[in-house]
């Protein structure tokens, strides 16, 4: 097991690691859409946010969005769903990794979305 650290990850508040890579998959925590204490308004801009964050940490560690297998989505309210999925489709393009849409309650610091992903670090096979 190896912890992934770099200095462009985001860092969150609380006893976990950002990302922990293992046996070739790379676990990313869940992110907020947290930025300086600060959440944007609205749902997409969340949404913006949280991706951006994820790219950030798969670019740390060397990983293109396509090798992304597993996405799981937090959602403070399923009504969110259909801007969240145009947000997230312009995201990934073509690339379709597989997907899970929770319904939850309010999430930490009144934030609308939370998303955790897997994806594999193997340079040798194709995406």
């Amino acid at each position: 097991m190896k912890i992934i650290n770099h200095p462009s990850m985001p860092v969150g508040n609380g006893h976990y690691s950002t990302c922990i890579e293992h046996n070739g998959l790379l676990y990313i925590s869940g992110q907020l859409p947290l930025e300086d204490g600060q959440v944007p308004e609205g749902i997409e801009a969340q949404t913006r946010l949280v991706l951006a964050k994820l790219d950030q940490i798969l670019q740390a560690a060397d990983i293109r969005k396509e090798q992304v297998l597993q996405v799981r989505i937090y959602l403070s309210d399923i009504a969110l769903w259909d801007q969240v999925n145009l947000v997230y489709a312009d995201f990934f393009g073509e690339h379709k990794p597989a997907r899970c849409v929770v319904p939850t309650c309010p999430l930490h610091y009144g934030c609308l979305i939370e998303l955790e992903a897997t994806a594999f670090t193997s340079k040798n096979e194709q995406a």
